[in-house]
């Protein structure tokens, strides 16, 4: 979901949303930022798409980090403004347009009971 801009609120498209989403969780599991590399293995996608996005959100005001530092992306908006889960788009959900979340694990704990 997309938060409206109607209450003067800072708006991103839900691709946008699922980066923050993913940004949010890999660093409340890891315990640090994702690099972009990172957010382009889980993606799926190539590093000028994931360096692109990192910009726009930047520009955005949605993310902040400092350029030259490694896994220093920081999100500037509150846990409430973008999805609590992500899920990797297919290509078939990008054709129809539809945004799928789900939980997110991280893969090293994917076969953990």
């Amino acid at each position: 979901m997309n938060p409206a801009s109607a209450n003067n609120r800072l708006a991103f498209t839900p691709r946008q949303g699922q980066y923050l989403a993913f940004i949010h969780a890999y660093t409340l599991v890891l315990g640090r930022p994702p690099a972009e590399a990172d957010i382009r293995k889980f993606f799926r996608v190539t590093p000028p798409t994931v360096h692109q996005m990192i910009v726009s959100l930047e520009t955005a005001g949605l993310i902040a980090r400092q350029k030259g530092v490694p896994r220093s992306i920081a999100l500037k908006i509150g846990a409430v403004r973008y999805p609590r889960s992500v899920g990797k788009p297919t290509l078939a959900d990008d054709r129809a347009g539809i945004q799928i979340l789900s939980p997110w694990v991280h893969p090293s704990l994917a076969g953990s009971p």
